[in-house]
């Protein structure tokens, strides 16, 4: 097993910093610690929870409803199945700067190796989506400082994101990057950018760390991962992809199961319980013992 996939938790936002120095890295989403240990099987070298998946697998919508405790449970079952450095959606902070100083504890101690903060109002709205409002740049840069003062681990990445794009314009979202970053971010996440030129023109406008967001359905065109590095992105998100896949394919599952009254059918589609034990470096006949997942040769 390569040693990155088998470090301590508290080494994690290390390992963040350390691989952030080289090529633009991808973060493919997980909802739970299965798909986890899927993407560190697949060989990616860090791992993204999304807010709004971790509430729609919850059955509910993207407006900050999942509560904080429950977010650290589902840090804790990803980063304790993947072992990968994992940055997680912190929506609003959870509340005020003493709140949001809280969360950043909390996300700390539950594993995570960074988090990233948005200046939307409350409740907020999935960062594609229209009709936004944005708290002042003054506010936003309270939570910021208060984040970054309230860091347990010197590593760990404390991510800015701003929506002012979608609300306001290109001018404003590199206004509120730029300040952002003044304020003690490490990184900055410009949402809901619309097109390639965008995104290098913020780059150009707010050097430094950046990510981005492929998220499929919304403002943002579909850009391959190397064209984000060459714009001078650091890390590229993809927070829903595997639910959609997932959600698309429960259905149509279901779907011929009302129709025929038996699963026969789908078993060419079904992962294995050979495969899933293999996932879960799982042998009925011994005893188990936890570990994160382990890249494929």
């Amino acid at each position: 097993m390569d040693a990155a996939y088998n470090a301590p938790m508290e080494t994690l936002a290390a390992s963040l910093r350390q691989r952030l120095e080289g090529d633009v890295i991808a973060a493919p989403g997980a909802w739970n610690g299965l798909v986890a240990r899927a993407i560190a099987r697949a060989g990616f070298e860090a791992c993204y929870i999304s807010g709004g998946a971790t509430a729609n697998a919850c059955g509910l919508p993207d407006i900050g409803l999942v509560p904080l405790d429950e977010m650290c449970v589902q840090i804790h079952h990803v980063v304790e199945g993947c072992g990968l450095p994992t940055i997680v959606d912190a929506d609003t902070g959870y509340g005020d700067a003493d709140m949001t100083a809280k969360t950043c504890r909390d996300y700390i101690a539950a594993g995570a190796a960074a988090m990233h903060l948005e200046d939307q109002v409350f409740p907020k709205r999935c960062g594609h989506l229209d009709g936004k409002e944005l708290v002042s740049t003054e506010a936003m840069c309270e939570k910021i400082q208060a984040a970054a003062e309230a860091k347990t681990d010197e590593n760990f990445v404390l991510i800015a994101r701003t929506d002012a794009r979608g609300v306001e314009d290109m001018d404003a979202a590199l206004q509120r990057g730029c300040a952002y970053r003044e304020a003690g971010a490490d990184m900055i996440f410009p949402e809901s950018l619309r097109s390639p030129e965008e995104f290098a023109t913020f780059a150009q406008g707010c050097p430094g760390l950046l990510l981005a967001n492929m998220t499929e359905f919304g403002k943002t065109p579909h850009i391959p991962l190397h064209a984000f590095g060459a714009m001078g992105y650091d890390l590229v998100i993809y927070p829903v992809t595997t639910q959609r896949i997932a959600m698309r394919a429960v259905e149509s599952a279901l779907e011929a199961l009302r129709q025929s009254g038996t699963a026969e059918g789908l078993l060419p589609q079904m992962q294995t319980r050979a495969e899933l034990y293999d996932l879960l470096d799982y042998e009925p006949s011994a005893q188990w013992t936890p570990a994160p997942a382990s890249p494929r040769a």
